[in-house]
């Protein structure tokens, strides 16, 4: 967890919902994936997966063009890579391990310590998904069951989940080449609250609206304030359902994935409400 989430809106959809001043997700910026991304990035994305570029929130000087040096921090909206790299990493290989940050031990390692206090973002979301493991049900090979899920707000307000990004340069590239830095976030998570965590162990850390602007300050480095920002959420603000096997795959996208599964499809799936058992145990 997480491991996938959707981002079905464009970046003009962002720009007044959370009061993006610069909207640079038009740049020029460095993919690390082999093929090209499908749905493009910054398009909507109903199946975003790691080592995708996403649509990311921070607030930074715009240094997109050659200014006096003392251009004042604004909130941007830009395409990052789903898999944190660190600037000391030999390679991007090592984003992949790094597309989660436990809220817990953020500020210990040495990979996010230093993000965490100087390079916080937001990263919008209409849900993610998480699955859940049987406690009765296996496949016909003898593992158990994982059923996907969606979650999202249960007021149907646009989710953003505290993250931190990080800038990895490629010291082969010529210094004048834009190309040689990737941009590359991760998305913090804590314990999942009640209900949910019949779902996930984990879940996403979503800050509120009342929050957002504290969390991007880059003048606010106390590490005192990232640990009491992560350090409780409010429960009950989600809703989870059961969706079909076809997120499970990354090369499925479209709205269809957020439909709720026909309950004749659930096999030992435990309802997230009430704990209970739904459909045949076993298969």
């Amino acid at each position: 967890m997480c491991g996938r989430y959707a981002a079905t809106f464009n970046p003009d959809d962002l720009v007044d919902q959370m009061e993006i001043e610069l909207d640079r997700t038009a740049d020029a910026t460095r993919s690390i994936l082999v093929n090209p991304q499908d749905p493009p990035a910054g398009r909507p994305d109903w199946n975003m997966a790691p080592t995708k570029q996403a649509p990311v929130v921070l607030t930074r000087p715009d240094r997109s063009e050659k200014g006096t040096g003392d251009e004042q921090a604004v909130r941007q909206l830009r395409l990052l890579t789903w898999g944190l790299v660190p600037s000391w990493a030999k390679d991007t290989k090592v984003g992949i391990r790094m597309i989660n940050a436990r809220a817990e031990t953020l500020l210990d390692k040495g990979a996010f310590a230093k993000a965490a206090v100087a390079r916080r973002c937001l990263v919008p979301a209409a849900g993610w998904y998480e699955w859940q493991v049987s406690p009765t049900a296996t496949t016909k090979g003898g593992k158990p069951r994982k059923q996907p899920f969606f979650v999202h707000r249960a007021d149907e307000d646009l989710l953003a989940f505290a993250g931190v990004y990080e800038f990895w340069r490629d010291r082969s590239a010529a210094e004048d080449d834009p190309s040689a830095w990737v941009a590359s976030f991760s998305i913090i998570t804590t314990g999942a609250e009640d209900g949910l965590d019949r779902i996930h162990e984990r879940q996403p850390y979503v800050l509120d609206r009342d929050l957002w602007d504290e969390w991007l300050d880059p003048a606010q480095q106390d590490p005192d304030f990232v640990r009491a920002a992560l350090a409780d959420h409010d429960p009950g603000r989600f809703e989870a359902w059961p969706v079909g096997p076809a997120v499970s795959s990354g090369r499925n996208n479209g709205a269809h994935l957020l439909d709720p599964a026909p309950e004749s499809e659930l096999v030992g799936v435990v309802d997230p409400t009430i704990g209970q058992v739904l459909g045949p145990v076993e298969e």
